[in-house]
């Protein structure tokens, strides 16, 4: 019999959060309630921000601070062409309009010395990922950004747990939107939530995810509440439940160890798949910085592995091992293709990448018997 299915990504949910959930179910408080608030604080004082707004994702986070910014039509907002499809949807929700910036092959993040050529006057908004949790080089970036009067708004989804030159990302600078999705750094199910110092900023998000109402409403049906509220602009419903916030409470507190573990494991392939002739490993910058490794993304080489990406994929899952593909570069989908003219050869280190990128298995409660599991199997792959 075969070993049982290996996936990529799995999250870790403590007894104690299961319990919480319980309790929220059997308190009544199922949406937006005390939960909520007590997580919005630990994330303030996490970040050492603030201003913390938890939401329903972390796209709802993009979109809701993009429109916070007030992009007029033909506003362009720099972004990669490695990330998900939500970072450039948004950008397009919000009315703007995303240009790209080709990656560093080396980091996968935004080649930064490519970055002011991208702005012209119609540039209002910078708008890197952290892709897979190492930091973007901000100093650089926000240098930039500072003499062409720019807004910065991280895209960290990848992110929460990583450091930048001893600093936590979302600790400093202008926004930052982080995901709890599933297979992230921490989980609240689904959810996210947008990291700010600027005040108008906050109070525009706060209203925009919760019918447009002027003040703090969760309460409203209870003894101390009101029923008082009004309606200063059309909202979004985009809140966060206390079920969700009751996980990432916990979660929160452990994502230090969650993060040593994911250190330890990127650490094992690293060591393990050095002198692999079918592999070109993740590289990291010279600069201080603390990498979360969201998740762990070797290139493949076929020529060396006698197999293109695709073929790898499919064959690790005949052997029971999921892989994740993060991600196709976003410029060639057929939308982008269209609607803004993006073509095959626009941005030929993201396409080289998107062609041979596949992400390993690598989660906090992954076993070091199934880590040696993937490379085993993976072993006999190239070498049968």
């Amino acid at each position: 019999m075969s070993e049982e299915f290996l996936p990529f990504s799995k999250p870790s949910i403590s007894q104690a959060a299961i319990d919480d959930v319980v309790a929220c179910l059997k308190s009544g408080w199922i949406a937006t309630g005390p939960k909520v608030a007590q997580f919005t604080d630990d994330l303030k004082n996490y970040f050492n921000a603030p201003y913390a707004l938890p939401l329903m994702s972390a796209t709802t986070g993009l979109h809701l601070s993009l429109l916070a910014m007030h992009l007029e039509p033909g506003d362009e907002v720099i972004t990669t062409p490695l990330t998900f499809a939500a970072t450039l949807n948004t950008i397009v929700l919000a009315g703007g309009k995303p240009v790209l910036v080709d990656i560093d092959p080396r980091t996968l993040n935004m080649d930064i010395n490519l970055l002011e050529s991208a702005i012209t006057p119609r540039t209002r908004v910078v708008l890197p990922v952290h892709f897979a949790g190492l930091p973007v080089d901000l100093d650089p970036l926000y240098e930039i950004a500072g003499r062409h009067g720019l807004r910065v708004l991280e895209d960290a989804a990848h992110a929460i747990g990583t450091e930048y030159k001893g600093r936590r990302i979302g600790s400093f600078g202008d926004t930052q939107v982080f995901s709890f999705h599933p297979n992230k750094n921490m989980t609240t199910g689904e959810g996210g939530c947008v990291i700010t110092r600027d005040q108008q900023m906050a109070d525009q998000i706060a209203r925009l995810r919760f019918h447009g109402i002027d003040r703090q409403a969760w309460n409203r049906y209870g003894k101390s509440g009101t029923q008082d509220y009004e309606i200063v602009l059309p909202g979004y419903k985009s809140n966060m439940m206390d079920i969700q916030a009751a996980i990432g409470i916990h979660q929160l507190r452990e994502l230090g160890g969650f993060i040593v573990r994911r250190n330890e494991l990127a650490a094992r392939y690293q060591q393990a798949l050095s002198d692999w002739p079918q592999w070109t490993l993740p590289q990291r910058p010279v600069f201080d910085h603390l990498h979360s490794w969201h998740i762990y993304t070797p290139l493949i080489n076929e020529d060396a592995a006698g197999m293109n990406r695709n073929e790898f994929m499919q064959a690790m899952k005949e052997k029971n091992i999921g892989t994740g593909l993060h991600y196709r570069a976003v410029h060639l989908y057929p939308y982008y293709r269209q609607a803004f003219g993006f073509n095959l050869g626009d941005y030929p280190n993201a396409e080289d990448v998107c062609e041979r990128i596949v992400s390993l298995p690598l989660f906090p409660g992954m076993t070091d018997a199934e880590h040696d599991r993937v490379l085993d199997v993976m072993y006999t792959l190239f070498n049968s």
